[in-house]
């Protein structure tokens, strides 16, 4: 099957991360606050709208969070992630057990508000180099433990992923090339390591390094800290050889040239260590 198929997350990722933030915020003792105010056996009505214009990411971890919370509690979801909204937009209406709501209440909303300012971020990059064939990936700059989670945003976003971790794929930096003794050298010793599912991919910071990657014969070259018109040197040199990636002090005022110089990728970790989160509260229907 093919086209745009939304991105999906494993439901054990989720469920594992929703309850590590539901154990960190209800403690030793849950919440006392509710457990003082609110009738046992009160229900009550909420809705979750969001009070800026963006892209939502993180209703499926809306969702997990008020059923582990509470099973019984019905989630009704009215929007899906991935959809462009704007401001005052009902998301999803929850009802059931008050103190269970109001409980799950931060931990629901931390996850939607940081995803959905990430994809929004995301959106907004995209946006700036739509008319280039370029597409802009995150790195692996996240808030540890959150790593999946982000690049899910990311991808809610319309952008692409690169590598998870250290153990996906091959990424042959500048500190590797000084103790393997070269360019060559490493990527050579990479490609006898790794099987032939695994993509080799090498950093080079000037064009005569990328005249030595290219013909060690990577996968992919990561041209970092170029300018723009280097960039277009190296996709003139490359000739559609390997895949192109730039990286480097990449953000919303520079990503359009060095997209219009031709590479495939942009990786930046804009899109995920600094996305503001977006706006977003839950409200308790009355009547």
């Amino acid at each position: 099957m093919t086209g745009n198929l939304p991105p999906t997350l494993s439901p054990f990722l989720i469920d594992r991360l929703v309850r590590s933030a539901l154990e960190e915020d209800l403690g030793r003792a849950g919440d006392i606050t509710s457990q003082a105010t609110i009738d046992p056996a009160a229900n009550a009505r909420a809705v979750i709208s969001n009070r800026q214009d963006g892209i939502i990411a993180g209703l499926t971890f809306v969702a997990e969070t008020f059923h582990t919370a509470d099973p019984d509690l019905r989630v009704r979801m009215e929007k899906a992630d991935g959809d462009p909204v704007a401001a005052g937009t009902i998301l999803c209406r929850i009802e059931g057990n008050a103190r269970a709501i109001l409980s799950a209440e931060r931990v629901a909303l931390n996850f939607l508000m940081h995803l959905s300012g990430i994809s929004t971020l995301t959106a907004a990059y995209e946006a700036e180099i739509a008319h280039t064939g370029a597409k802009v990936c995150c790195t692996r700059k996240t808030i540890p433990g959150l790593r999946v989670a982000e690049k899910y945003a990311v991808r809610c976003g319309g952008g692409s992923n690169h590598r998870f971790g250290l153990d996906d794929a091959v990424l042959i930096k500048d500190n590797h090339i000084a103790i393997a003794g070269g360019v060559a050298q490493a990527v050579n010793a990479a490609r006898v390591h790794v099987g032939h599912l695994v993509k080799v991919e090498v950093e080079v910071d000037t064009l005569d390094q990328f005249e030595e990657a290219l013909s060690a014969g990577p996968d992919a070259v990561l041209l970092d800290n170029m300018s723009p018109a280097m960039l277009a040197d190296a996709v003139r040199i490359n000739a559609g050889r390997v895949t192109l990636e730039a990286s480097g002090n990449v953000d919303l005022t520079t990503i359009r040239a060095v997209a219009e110089s031709g590479v495939d990728y942009i990786s930046t970790s804009k899109i995920t260590m600094a996305a503001p989160t977006l706006d977003v509260g839950l409200d308790i229907e009355i009547g």
